[in-house]
């Protein structure tokens, strides 16, 4: 080979080698631990999942910063701990209201990958403000599409609330329902992944499905899927579960149609833990197991939950058991972006423990709060996890002798329950109250000491 010939094939491979990946975030809402095939389900096939699940690393002590909606999309949005900015709660639909909200002095995941370099997109349920000054266009990202709110019905004309039933909105401006919501975010999403395939730099897509949160709504298609649970509830459930599953499937499908999945880094969790509403309907529909608790929970069961991390021609494949947190996505997505991090992170970057280069664990300690400063913490640090549910006497768990947290050892360890009770003193001191309160029927209501 001549060497002009030989120094552009060298040029060509290092522009290849270099090449920013693309970045996905997948957020599933109130999906049950157990409730996918590549976390044990029998019940639920979830084959797209599984088959990104195996080109993927399985992170299984995989949390979210808190265990219900909106302040874990906040964390995920900032990488900091949400309860720093007073995101604790879910917001009211109040399209009037300037505080109930994403903070507006944080900077935003896709503010920061604009920086980068990307074309930035979101898809789905966004519930991180209703006022206009919240609105996704307006903290960062160049393109979206979704329901603005807390969540929506699931058929085009179905009746609901307010906030369940607003048109769906692109950049803006009013669209339609017109299909199935969960199949319609995924076709909007494919579509991006295929309108951007050939830009001259990378994307980043922000994907959140409301689905499988409630109302329980499924098609028909599906609902013949599952004919043999018995149970309506769980019924339908594993029905959503599964078109979310195929909607995922065909985001896949199109970055493999357009060449991109070896070079796309994605992240895919859920919110927070399946909900328990047998107190409700008397049946708990989504499955935990083996965890203790569910959403709204301090327990493993509030914010332990399916998490994938994915880049092909980066990341081997397998298994991760180090505790992760889904504040890393932001500080993990810009290392890869070769993008500096801002210094008031609480994630970190994973690419050198999840390739291997780094062999200690990412985090010291993890940190978890509801109802503000007194409400129920909860800290893990290695394999120690301290429950302490308002002014009750903290628990302690060995969650790598009982993942289910069945027994509590403080009485045995009480150095250890005093070393993580400090930590959580000292941790908040860097938080602070809420700055607005969750509609009422929303957040789970603190639990009293007995």
């Amino acid at each position: 080979m001549k060497l002009p010939a030989l120094f552009a094939l060298l040029a060509l491979s290092s522009s290849v080698f270099a090449a920013k990946p693309n970045v996905m975030v997948i957020i599933a809402d109130d999906l049950g631990y157990h409730d996918v095939g590549f976390q044990g389900s029998k019940e639920i096939p979830t084959p797209h999942l599984d088959k990104l699940a195996a080109r993927s690393l399985i992170c299984t002590n995989g949390y979210v910063s808190h265990p219900f909606c909106s302040p874990t999309r906040a964390g995920i949005m900032t990488g900091r701990y949400q309860h720093r900015f007073g995101h604790e709660n879910n917001p009211a639909w109040l399209p009037e209201s300037t505080s109930a909200g994403l903070s507006m002095n944080e900077t935003t995941f896709p503010t920061l990958m604009k920086t980068a370099g990307y074309t930035t997109g979101a898809v789905g349920k966004w519930h991180l403000g209703a006022h206009p000054q919240f609105h996704p266009n307006k903290r960062g990202f160049d393109e979206y599409f979704g329901a603005l709110g807390g969540g929506h019905m699931y058929f085009p004309g179905a009746k609901g609330g307010a906030e369940y039933t607003i048109p769906l909105n692109r950049n803006g401006t009013d669209e339609p329902h017109t299909k199935y919501l969960t199949e319609q975010f995924g076709d909007e999403a494919a579509a991006f992944v295929g309108r951007h395939a050939n830009d001259d730099k990378p994307w980043m897509l922000y994907l959140a499905f409301n689905a499988p949160h409630t109302p329980l709504q499924a098609p028909t298609e599906w609902l013949e899927k599952f004919a043999a649970i018995p149970q309506e509830q769980r019924r339908t459930y594993a029905a959503m579960v599964a078109a979310m599953d195929a909607a995922i499937g065909g985001v896949l499908a199109k970055l493999d149609e357009t060449k991109q999945a070896e070079n796309t880094l994605i992240f895919f969790v859920s919110d927070n833990g399946g909900p328990n509403l047998a107190k409700k309907s008397g049946v708990n529909f989504t499955n935990n197991s083996p965890l203790r608790g569910a959403k709204g929970d301090v327990f493993e069961g509030g914010m332990r939950v399916p998490f994938l991390v994915s880049w092909p021609s980066k990341i081997k494949p397998g298994k991760y058991d180090q505790p992760v947190i889904a504040l890393d996505f932001l500080p993990t997505a810009l290392a890869a972006a070769d993008s500096t991090a801002p210094g008031n992170l609480d994630g970190v970057n994973l690419l050198p423990f999840l390739t291997g280069e780094k062999t200690t664990a990412p985090h010291d300690t993890l940190f978890f709060r509801t109802g503000g400063p007194g409400g129920n913490n909860a800290v893990r640090r290695g394999n120690w996890k301290l429950v302490r549910l308002g002014k009750a006497e903290p628990e302690l768990y060995d969650l790598a002798a009982d993942i289910g947290e069945s027994k509590n050892v403080a009485a045995g360890h009480p150095q250890v329950v005093q070393e993580l009770v400090t930590a959580i003193a000292e941790w908040e001191k860097g938080t602070i109250a809420p700055t607005f309160e969750s509609p009422k029927g929303g957040a789970p209501k603190k639990k009293k000491a007995k």
